[in-house]
């Protein structure tokens, strides 16, 4: 992954299409950083995370989907669950960015699950949401298997992984974005969702133009062209009294998500009485690091284990 500082991402943002994957790793990288390392020469301690990677979840017509999970290797859970979704304006990115996360939350006694989605422009709106929706799905269905309390289920993501992760929490099986699923499958409703700076509103006049055109590829036209699926395809649309609580951090230099997607959503919980809060990082961007890192990280763990832990 690249290390050119995300002064220096943000000043060339003009090619955020293209970069996406690099601006994403300013994220990861600083996630990598606040954890805890040995060192060569200290005695090995037992590995308290247990982890199993490229697990096949559901087909999508004849692709497989695979996710990875990793898992406290001691204590007989239940344990609460965490679905960690990775950014990449739903076009491109790889679940293989979201280990650090997957490792750092199941040290803390979460099972944690990041799973692949499907991509735009050749698969577009609602794909994604029906991807997501099914890693929940497989989440429940083996809960017993992988020792994860299906009634306490959380979601985080970067970016458009974070507008996933907001769609699972304001959306249930009257809104239409189930998916194939059987009519005796598990709810994909979730109990927290945490934003990291992610679109609310796909409709909103100040995108800006470049996240225009990635919200483009994302609903298959513009938000001008295809209203209906701008609005069923925005977060900011399904609030209502009994969401799940959402934790957002938004930039308010943000060159993608302007910092008025944050505002909107904390006005829409607000009244519709769901819990949760927003933080703005004054001067940030479409990510961030060191000790801005650390707080939201530990901001992070912190909410969920408000919501998820009993």
């Amino acid at each position: 992954m690249k290390t050119r500082s995300l002064a220096q991402i943000i000043a060339s943002f003009e090619d955020t299409v293209m970069r996406l994957p690099s601006l994403l790793s300013v994220v990861f990288l600083s996630v990598v950083a606040v954890l805890p390392t040995q060192g060569a020469d200290e005695p090995k301690t037992p590995e308290p995370v247990k982890t199993d990677y490229d697990i096949v979840y559901t087909k999508a017509g004849e692709t497989e989907l695979k996710l990875d999970l990793a898992q406290p290797s001691e204590g007989a859970g239940p344990f609460p669950a965490i679905l960690a979704i990775h950014g990449g304006a739903w076009r491109q990115g790889n679940k293989n960015d979201m280990r650090p996360v997957l490792l750092e939350f199941a040290k803390r006694g979460y099972v944690v699950i990041s799973p692949q989605y499907r991509f735009c422009p050749k698969e577009t709106f609602p794909a994604q949401v029906h991807d997501v929706k099914a890693a929940v799905r497989w989440a429940k269905t083996h809960a017993q298997e992988h020792k994860i309390n299906p009634d306490r289920v959380g979601a985080i993501g970067f970016s458009a992984g974070a507008h996933l992760a907001m769609m699972l929490g304001v959306t249930g099986p009257s809104d239409g974005l189930e998916g194939d699923a059987a009519s005796d499958a598990p709810n994909t409703k979730i109990q927290a969702a945490i934003n990291y700076f992610g679109p609310t509103d796909l409709a909103a006049d100040d995108i800006p133009p470049v996240s225009r055109n990635l919200v483009k590829d994302f609903l298959g036209g513009t938000a001008q062209e295809k209203p209906e699926a701008a609005a069923k395809a925005s977060p900011l649309a399904f609030v209502s009294s009994g969401d799940a609580p959402i934790l957002s951090f938004q930039g308010t230099k943000d060159p993608l998500v302007p910092y008025t997607q944050a505002i909107k959503l904390a006005e829409a919980q607000t009244k519709a009485g769901v819990p949760g809060r927003v933080e703005l990082l004054l001067g940030g961007g479409h990510g961030w690091g060191g000790d801005d890192m650390k707080h939201t990280r530990d901001q992070s763990i912190a909410f969920f284990d408000k919501y998820l832990k009993p």
